[in-house]
């Protein structure tokens, strides 16, 4: 350790300007003095972490482990191994079929993403995984990571000597992705105090959540930012390093034993991928596994990590130490020139006997020897002292894993999968939602705007109808069109659900909290938007068009536009849980709600309607507040709309003198034996919902429809969630 300080010293005075030695070396120095908390350096009593102290040297009450130490507060003996043996991942890379009449000549290619590959780390160490463009280092990082099937993955994967099941390996790790996935609204700290949270427990008071967060901040050199909001392309906020470190502080705000990071350097300068690197480092020293795919390290970076592992294709071309590459390349006859860096010089070596004909059959063959000639390393005999569980609780007795509990007497009880109950998740996520909006006022002020706009023209086009026939059809147009726009409004929010899901997929691959939780939370901080959305379209067009029905008649139509929006939001929640872009969910949610506007019974009688296409008509979520509206505008079914000569006002005799049109009157009574006269009423609004097929289901039936189709399509977002955040790689 002292040498490695020694040789950092040596590379900080050769590439920093003396402004950033003195910065870089005040931050070491914090974390070396112990001036800075370290993100386990307040754990504190858990009634769940309570351990049998007679089985260790360290009694269990707040335990502080100084991060970036020399490591003289870890056990002598490395507790957590972790091994990987065949692993070996093939995927189908199509299949050729003949034509349907002929002879079936089918077969199919397999691709191999991962040959063989084996290796092992502990913990204290960073373990890099490079190779070129398509080598397999993500899908090796997502094999040990647990992130592929285990029907498709062969070989092992062991903690300490044992198979981690899938459960306890989401408990005890975390996985960084590339991409960070962050609220670009929040604060660096309110980002972390969210993620500490979701992933602490709840028997830790908050007070103690919140010193655990600021020392992750200290710890991850995030001071100056923390009050600085992550930001977006339309918005100022951190930068680029800054963002990546929140990312990984979000994963190990739990303090996990194992830290997977892919490219964590990715898209950072050299200055900002070192500082990440030298926070990866701590975390190790800290009592943690470190395992990152990273694409070209620097001089510096290198002189961080301590196990490498070079892939190609798939397979091994180095397994080892930075401080062998030098050996290894020149004993394989393509020394390392003096003064170069050793990472650049193997991966242009691999990628120059890639495009040789042999590729690096060589260079994989001559690993396998070079392996064979190593001492065996006695991590394994350090980790069989203690097994599995045994580790774990000595790990959380020392400040690992605070969302841990080691009361049962098996591992696989031995770690919640969850930290908080059910309704504790619940509230968080709506707290975090509505903090959001109301940082992102535009939003619902977009919504809010169209609403209230559309709600004026059609109470200045439709103001006060009357009840002629004209009136009649300008009702029945009004309603459907008030009624497409609570569903084609809700389409508006797509682009804020996909950047949500996202989010929701990384903190529910790791168990941060429960799929339910955040469905029905985001139901539930929905309808009061939709309320108020709801209040405004209705209070400005009821009155002024003149529907029927005084005050009772007012409350259903807001029920009916409620339901709309309801069962409209439901829908494009459920869109945005399928589509992988906004611009596909625009395309689809806009067709389909226009079939639902086409079928829904005022462009085209459900009796005119072919029967093959129906059944559209009874799907269609536009039908059914549209004909709960009608019938109750039309609840009074005697109610006369055309009297007598009114019959010709849509005809070519509508021009004709009044006492032409009774002639016209007495000559039909007289034709049909019926006395037909001026005040005589020919079209009720019986008729008129006779004439629109609304005869089969009550308003309040079709209100209850509205509410169901709501909940129906939650919970088939629910299962989009489900299927599509599970990021396994099934073939």
């Amino acid at each position: 350790m002292d040498e490695r300080r020694s040789k950092m010293s040596q590379v900080k005075a050769k590439v920093l300007d003396p402004i950033q030695q003195m910065e870089l070396h005040n931050y070491t120095k914090r974390s070396i003095i112990g001036t800075t908390p370290s993100p386990a350096e307040f754990s504190m009593h858990v009634e769940e972490a309570q351990v049998d102290a007679s089985s260790y040297d360290t009694p269990v009450h707040d335990q502080v482990l100084q991060l970036g130490s020399d490591g003289s507060n870890m056990p002598p003996s490395n507790p957590f191994v972790l091994s990987f043996n065949n692993l070996t991942y093939s995927v189908e890379a199509g299949k050729k079929f003949s034509f349907p009449f002929g002879a079936k000549d089918s077969s199919s290619e397999m691709s191999v993403l991962l040959n063989d590959i084996s290796g092992e780390t502990t913990e204290g160490e960073i373990m890099a995984i490079l190779g070129p463009s398509g080598a397999g280092k993500s899908t090796l990082i997502d094999a040990l990571a647990g992130r592929i099937s285990k029907e498709s993955l062969k070989g092992s994967v062991t903690l300490n000597g044992e198979v981690l099941d899938s459960r306890l390996s989401k408990a005890i790790s975390a996985y960084v992705m590339q991409d960070d996935l962050l609220f670009p609204m929040l604060t660096v700290e309110e980002t972390l105090m969210f993620a500490a949270e979701f992933r602490l427990p709840r028997s830790l008071p908050k007070s103690k959540k919140k010193g655990r967060v600021e020392a992750l901040i200290d710890q991850l050199g995030l001071r100056s930012a923390a009050n600085t909001v992550i930001g977006d392309e339309g918005h100022r906020g951190v930068s680029g390093g800054e963002r990546r470190r929140v990312s990984i502080g979000t994963g190990i705000i739990h303090d996990p034993i194992i830290l997977f990071l892919d490219e964590p350097t990715s898209g950072l300068d050299s200055t900002g991928a070192f500082m990440v690197v030298n926070v990866l480092q701590r975390i190790a020293e800290s009592g943690s596994i470190v395992i990152m795919t990273i694409h070209q390290p620097s001089y510096r970076i290198l002189s961080l990590l301590d196990q490498l592992i070079f892939l190609s294709r798939g397979q091994t071309v180095y397994s080892g130490s930075p401080d062998g590459l030098p050996a290894f390349s020149a004993q394989f006859g393509r020394p390392i020139p003096d003064n170069e860096n050793r990472c650049e010089f193997v991966l242009d070596l691999i990628r120059e006997l890639e495009e040789a004909p042999e590729g690096t059959k060589n260079l994989v063959e001559f690993n396998k020897s070079w392996q064979a000639m190593k001492i065996p390393s006695n991590h394994s005999q350090n980790a069989l002292k203690l097994s599995l569980n045994d580790a774990i609780c000595a790990s959380i007795s020392k400040g690992k894993l605070v969302s841990g509990s080691t009361n049962a007497k098996t591992l696989s009880s031995s770690v919640q999968k969850f930290a908080n109950p059910f309704w504790i998740e619940m509230i968080i996520i709506a707290k975090r939602s509505v903090l959001n909006s109301r940082r992102t006022p535009q939003v619902f002020g977009v919504r809010f705007g169209t609403v209230f706009f559309t709600a004026i023209i059609l109470a200045t086009i439709f103001r006060k109808l009357d009840n002629s026939a004209t009136g009649a059809h300008e009702r029945i147009a009004f309603v459907a069109y008030a009624m497409a726009t609570a569903y084609f409004n809700c389409a508006q929010s797509i682009p804020a659900f996909l950047g949500e899901r996202f989010i929701f997929m990384r903190e529910t691959a790791y168990n941060a909290y429960r799929r339910s939780s955040y469905v029905i939370a985001h139901s539930i901080i929905s309808i009061p938007a939709l309320i108020f959305l709801s209040i405004i379209f209705v209070g400005t067009t009821f009155w002024t068009v003149g529907l029927a029905g005084g005050f009772s008649g007012f409350l259903f139509f807001f029920f009916t536009v409620l339901g709309s929006f309801w069962a409209g939001s439901s829908f494009i929640t459920f869109i945005s849980g399928v589509v992988s872009s906004a611009i596909v969910g625009f395309t689809v949610a806009l067709a389909i709600l226009s079939y639902f506007l086409l079928f829904c019974g005022f462009f085209i009688n459900r009796d005119r309607i072919p029967p093959y296409w129906r059944w559209f008509h009874y799907i269609s979520l536009i039908k059914y507040p549209y004909e709960a509206a009608l019938e109750s505008e039309l609840h009074d079914r005697s109610k006369c709309f055309v009297k007598g000569v009114q019959m010709f006002d849509s005809t070519p005799f509508g021009g004709v003198p009044l006492s032409t049109k009774l002639k016209l009157l007495q000559a039909m009574s007289n034709t049909l034996g019926v006395n037909i006269t001026s005040n005589t009423c020919m079209v009720t609004a019986s008729d008129i919902l006779r004439q629109q097929g609304i005869t089969d289901i009550s308003k309040w039936n079709c209100l209850w429809i509205l509410v169901v189709a709501g909940i129906f399509f939650r919970a088939l977002f629910y299962l989009a969630l489900l299927l599509g955040s599970k990021k396994y790689k099934r073939r």
